[in-house]
């Protein structure tokens, strides 16, 4: 990589979609505080730019993220963000969807990043891996948080145990992977899901992911609390009001934007 190139490239491949690349390939884009910092800028400006509706996260080189950068690591320590964790985003409310693109490599702190992400596509040569233990060290930005959740229990505690890699098929298989393409076309995948999403309301997509995020692990009771609140305004916007009178006259949504 030249040394004038961004550790972290955004281009918007098609509108409203934001591919968000890191680009440190000779480390396997393993994460430093100049990495966490573009990449923490690059969400920013997902969140805040009213044409953009969903993030493409990616790396550079065949490799997703190989984690934090451990050579950086003695002077530098954990590339976090402020309170928004790894590189911005694995302690981050991101409002707006965000989908992994996984080729080679997602191992550690870049695993955790997939694992912040909403939807993973992944290539059949890719693989994923949390040897936190074997370097002393914690999966501590949402590697022993989420995975758990994500896989079958004593799946993930051999991952988190043992440092066992999982390859990209048994991910998919187990339910972690939405998407399994073939070698360097987890992209591609990850932009027609991106246009799957936003075929429809954002507003109702925002608020949909935001329930998500707000009753996890709550009681049924709990959440209804915190969810209505959040979903019953969305029944009188003008969106809902076209969605009904879109299915009433059997074409699709204008919705606006």
């Amino acid at each position: 990589m030249d040394s004038h190139e961004p550790v972290v490239m955004t281009t918007e491949p098609r509108p409203g979609v934001l591919l968000i690349t890191l680009n440190r390939p000779r480390v396997r884009n393993a994460v430093d505080q100049a990495l966490a910092g573009a990449l923490d800028s690059a969400l920013t400006r997902l969140e805040s730019d009213p044409s953009l509706s969903v993030g493409i996260l990616t790396g550079a080189g065949g490799h997703f993220c190989s984690g934090m950068d451990l050579k950086a690591f003695p002077t530098e320590g954990v590339p976090l963000v402020a309170d928004r964790g790894l590189g911005g985003l694995t302690r981050a409310r991101v409002r707006k969807p965000l989908i992994a693109a996984v080729e080679g490599a997602a191992v550690a702190g870049g695993f955790e990043l997939a694992l912040a992400c909403d939807l993973i596509t992944a290539s059949d040569t890719a693989f994923f891996a949390l040897p936190e233990v074997a370097r002393g060290l914690v999966a501590a930005e949402g590697g022993a948080v989420r995975l758990p959740g994500r896989l079958p229990y004593h799946v993930a505690m051999e991952m988190l145990l043992t440092a066992a890699p999982l390859p990209a098929p048994d991910a998919a298989r187990y339910g972690l992977v939405n998407q399994l393409t073939g070698e360097g076309l987890a992209v591609d995948a990850a932009l027609t899901l991106a246009d799957r999403v936003q075929a429809h309301s954002r507003e109702a997509v925002h608020i949909t992911k935001r329930i998500v995020q707000d009753t996890r692990g709550l009681d049924d009771h709990t959440a209804y609390t915190v969810q209505d609140p959040l979903s019953a305004p969305v029944f009188t916007t003008g969106a809902a009001a076209e969605g009904a009178q879109a299915f009433t006259e059997k074409r699709p949504p204008a919705w606006s934007r």
